[in-house]
């Protein structure tokens, strides 16, 4: 099928799907936002004066659903390398998570203090190399488990996206060394097609800060 024709028919396919239906008339920011409303509507994962990070969290519609939870209570930073329009009750800093400037304003932002909750909805930007793409996604990957494990408060939670395939199984291995639970979820809202699924940790191990040195000692994700 010629590129024309394909994104044609990715067109029509957006157009009519019903998340993408739903988060137009309900005022999400994007389709994403119903995998999480489902994902805590099971995990209950949100309650009024936690402490949230949204890595790369444009264009914001898991931020909605954050600030829908917390009530007004509570603290959300997001940050992201793309421009995000505002909304009330968060702190949003454009910058790259993965370098120490955006990690700086971050921590300023958190004043010091540990987090409740951190979540990651975040994908390379795709070069259509199926190798390429899986490697970067579980390069940020890496970095997001590292974030959270370093920030977490100890009971608190990690949620992330990442893709079934090369990878895999390793990443989940580094998860459990982190984490005392770790489940998968697949919420109705992600395509049947995409390989994606969400992994939730909970409860950090007395040793989780040492991540980064499983992570250097472990085989490569990819």
């Amino acid at each position: 099928m010629k590129r024309q024709a394909k994104t044609r028919v990715w067109h029509q396919r957006h157009v009519n799907d019903f998340y993408v239906r739903q988060s137009v008339e309900q005022g999400y920011r994007s389709r994403a936002a119903y995998k999480l409303l489902e994902i805590d509507a099971q995990d209950h994962l949100l309650k009024p004066g936690m402490a949230v990070v949204d890595l790369g969290c444009a264009p914001g519609g898991w931020c909605q659903v954050v600030v829908e939870r917390l009530k007004g209570q509570g603290r959300l930073i997001g940050i992201d390398l793309l421009e995000m329009t505002g909304m009330n009750h968060l702190t949003f800093i454009q910058g790259d998570f993965t370098e120490d400037g955006g990690l700086r304003q971050v921590e300023a932002a958190l004043g010091g203090k540990p987090v409740d909750l951190v979540l990651s909805d975040m994908a390379p930007n795709i070069t259509g190399v199926i190798v390429t793409d899986q490697a970067r996604s579980y390069q940020l990957a890496e970095l997001a488990l590292e974030f959270a494990a370093e920030r977490l408060h100890p009971e608190g939670a990690f949620l992330i996206k990442v893709f079934q395939g090369a990878g895999f199984e390793d990443y989940v291995k580094a998860m459990r060394a982190v984490f005392r639970k770790v489940a998968a979820r697949k919420p109705d809202a992600s395509r049947d097609r995409s390989r994606e699924v969400y992994l939730l940790g909970r409860g950090l191990k007395a040793n989780a800060t040492q991540v980064s040195d499983f992570i250097e000692s472990a085989p490569d994700f990819v």
